[in-house]
């Protein structure tokens, strides 16, 4: 690859990392909503579920739009991973200001009152489970804003990664020999 393609590479790969963190904000909105109602928390993990859908669509576009229809392997591979980067970069910004600024502890109260009804009390007990789920509320309680966006930026990039494989290889396309 030539610098101006990299250059290329990484200009659309941004544009569209824009993209993909207002679909990480979209899930994370419909998941702060869905901890109260299960039809937001069905949208939030229908969006996570359909995130390799929508990263395939984009470098399907990348690819025709942008290098007349030819991609390698490794190519859409960088493209997924830079993607995955920047719209996490972007996500774990957006995160860190709305922990930090906004929550004021409305997650964690709510995960604790959920683990709290009688009826998952007496599930995590009978599964045995009541001091790892007392261990992780107290984890949750002690990490800081910025831990949070860290983790989730980690995990973005990781999530990419492995991403990116199955999705750069179903949308890889050889120049034709003649």
């Amino acid at each position: 690859m030539t610098a101006p393609e990299y250059i290329q590479l990484k200009a659309f790969a941004r544009i569209d990392g824009a993209l993909l963190s207002l679909l990480f904000v979209a899930a994370f909105v419909c998941y702060m909503v869905g901890l109260t109602s299960p039809t937001y928390g069905f949208l939030a993990l229908l969006t996570v579920v359909l995130t390799p859908v929508f990263v395939g669509m984009r470098l399907k576009r990348f690819r025709d739009d942008s290098l007349e229809g030819k991609i390698s392997f490794l190519r859409g591979w960088a493209y997924v991973c830079l993607m995955f980067f920047y719209g996490g970069l972007l996500f774990a910004l957006m995160q860190y200001a709305y922990l930090a600024y906004m929550d004021k502890g409305y997650m964690v109260s709510v995960i604790t009152e959920v683990f709290a009804t009688p009826e998952n009390s007496e599930m995590i007990r009978k599964m045995g489970m009541a001091d790892q789920i007392s261990e992780s509320l107290h984890m949750l309680q002690t990490m800081r804003p910025i831990d949070f966006a860290l983790d989730m930026l980690t995990s973005l990039i990781m999530a990419g990664m492995m991403l990116g494989l199955p999705i750069a290889a179903m949308m890889q396309k050889k120049a034709e020999i003649k």
